[in-house]
């Protein structure tokens, strides 16, 4: 049976590429989203031409209207100065003029760039658009959105937050209504609560918890533009689940004493009902009131382009520039979706990608379901599946049509494969490797760890061949998988559209970047490189609780070194932390599946697994 499963398994990834045949949020699009614009300064040269790093939500002009978090899709059109007022307007470009230069934020940025000067622009439907710019027209320094009708300065940005659109808190940009309050802390409540143990409220598990909640603290802030509040936030959470998952890593030893079976306050079929509503509850929310980012729409393109064999990289359309900055499975997953719901050729409503996120989003579930009954036994299964529908996180990154979803499943579907003990195990695992690491490149850090899991616990004779198995079915998978892309680009164009620009890029959602930290930046990187080597030959616990808890902690060193990060990423590593904590605990209903080689002693009932 288990040889089977292992079969399908390797052969599903062997397929997915034919079949189908690393920082990174943007703009998102119509309705409450931020358009892609043209701006042209009134005297000087032109701004880039569309966004310029749509991966990173950074633009050149502004796009949304104040206060509602809609946007039209019209480009600012540039007003030469005049005292009349243009056909239907009521203010003339002069006075929009006066207007910004008044204003204390503008006359302080405008004094450290000598030479400065601004442009007027119309906005749609109603609004005008006053931008400055250095001598030249090198940097666009400033920008204020006044209303026509009023007079009144509804947006006005100085800083990184010109050029970074996603900097600026409009509502709804990232997750719609998944941000509202009366959403976002019933989730928190409802993640926290069957975990909750009120005879020991001061249990590490609840920290952890609350650790992983935490981070709504920094998405709260930048929810409303402090950014300089934002971005510190995300490092103590961080830290400390680094910390806690190379804690977990400690082989168990005879004579430790072990965590009991896993306690839930509420009953496991109550559990798997809220499953099943809460998963039914994300479904309907993603079809009523999500909005596609250009992640999303950038599956949809490159999918579009492998059926129509066209070029992968290098060619995206303007208003995605840099949408080609995935690897190449990540297309080719959202082939199956173009082909079935089409795509306008237009940035609308995407129903493909909409689509694409669901399934990945369901097979998460299904996936966490999988590997905790095959640890623990159904309980913890349910528990891990409930974890993931019920952590707002994972809903945020649905309710935004990223393909984030997509590395924790195929990460999570390497750990199922490691869960069998057939000989065909370790080729599914490098199979499932290849195409998570050439979706996004960041769980490449993984193939180490995962290449060599299980091979202490092998007879010496053995482990030659697992290890082969591993690397065989790793370059097999990533060669199938780049077919589409090397029919038409090169593997340089692919690397400079790919890693070279996204390692190029500046981003202010870091420490590294809003300081301008690059030094430490760079040591960090190493330190993160250095963990996921130490972590493959290193001693640590056997079992997939200790794989699960280093895969979440090369995740979140990785994350911790990288210059844009971003809450999307958090589903990369949260199924592995969340396997981690729930895995230590036992279900005395079920047999061990994974347990150590040298069985701990305990004082517990025989059907208590020890972890």
């Amino acid at each position: 049976m288990s040889r089977s499963a292992l079969i399908l398994a390797l052969l599903l990834a062997l397929l997915l590429p034919s079949s189908a045949a690393a920082a990174s949020i943007t703009v998102t699009k119509q309705p409450s989203a931020l358009a892609v614009t043209r701006t042209v300064p009134a005297r000087g040269p032109a701004l880039a031409d569309v966004t310029r790093a749509p991966l990173a939500g950074r633009t050149d002009t502004a796009a949304a209207t104040a206060g509602t978090g809609s946007t039209s899709s019209e480009a600012p059109i540039p007003v030469a100065a005049s005292s009349v007022p243009p056909a239907g307007r009521k203010l003339s470009s002069d006075q929009v003029l006066r207007i910004a230069e008044a204003l204390g934020k503008m006359r302080a940025v405008r004094a450290k760039y000598p030479g400065s000067y601004g442009g007027a622009y119309l906005r749609i439907p109603f609004h005008w658009q006053v931008s400055f710019f250095s001598r030249g027209g090198k940097k666009e320094i400033g920008q204020v959105i006044i209303d026509d009708l009023s007079g009144r300065v509804i947006e006005q940005w100085t800083g990184f937050q010109v050029a970074w659109t996603m900097a600026r808190g409009y509502p709804g940009a990232f997750g719609r209504h998944v941000n509202a309050l009366y959403i976002w802390l019933p989730l928190c409540v409802l993640f926290m609560l069957p975990f909750f143990n009120f005879r020991r409220p001061f249990s590490l598990l609840h920290l952890d918890l609350l650790a992983l909640l935490s981070l709504s603290v920094s998405l709260a802030f930048f929810n409303h533009a402090h950014i300089y509040a934002s971005v510190p936030l995300v490092y103590p959470p961080l830290l400390y689940l680094l910390a806690r998952m190379l804690a977990l890593l400690r082989r168990v030893r005879a004579g430790d004493v072990q965590p009991g079976p896993l306690r839930l306050l509420v009953p496991m079929p109550w559990l798997a009902l809220g499953v099943v509503f809460l998963l039914g509850f994300r479904i309907g929310l993603n079809v009523t009131d999500s909005n596609v980012i250009d992640v999303g729409y950038a599956g949809v393109i490159g999918a579009q382009r492998i059926v129509h064999n066209e070029p992968l990289y290098g060619s995206f359309p303007a208003n995605n520039e840099h949408g080609d900055t995935y690897g190449p499975v990540n297309y080719e997953a959202y082939v199956p979706f173009e082909q079935i719901f089409g795509w306008s050729g237009t940035w609308d409503d995407l129903p493909a990608a909409h689509a694409a996120a669901v399934f990945f989003d369901v097979l998460a579930v299904a996936l966490l379901f999988l590997l905790g009954r095959r640890m623990r036994g159904p309980t913890l299964g349910v528990a891990l599946a409930y974890a993931w529908v019920s952590y707002p996180f994972t809903l945020f990154a649905l309710e935004s049509n990223a393909n984030d979803t997509l590395v924790a499943v195929l990460v999570l579907a390497a750990l199922l494969a490691a869960s069998y003990r057939s000989t065909l195990a370790p080729a599914a695992r490098g199979a499932f490797t290849a195409l998570a690491g050439l979706a996004k490149f960041a769980p490449l850090a993984l193939a180490p760890l995962l290449a060599t899991h299980g091979l202490r616990e092998l007879p010496p004779s053995q482990r030659p061949r697992a290890f082969a198995l591993f690397i065989l079915a790793f370059l097999a998978v990533a060669a199938l998988a780049l077919i589409p892309a090397l029919r038409h680009d090169s593997l340089h164009t692919i690397y400079q559209r790919t890693l070279v620009y996204q390692a190029n890029r500046d981003s202010p959602f870091s420490i590294w970047g809003l300081y301008g930290l690059h030094g430490p930046e760079q040591v960090v990187e190493l330190l993160g490189v250095a963990l996921a080597l130490a972590l493959a030959v290193l001693p640590r616990r056997p079992d997939l609780v200790g794989l699960a808890a280093a895969c979440a902690a090369v995740m979140i060193a990785t994350q911790l070194g990288v210059e844009h990060w971003f809450y999307l990423y958090i589903p990369w590593f949260f199924p592995f932390v969340m396997l981690a904590l729930l895995g230590r605990f036992s279900d005395p209903a079920a047999p061990a599946q994974d347990a150590p080689s040298a069985p701990a002693r305990s004082t517990r009932p025989a059907a208590v697994l020890s972890s």
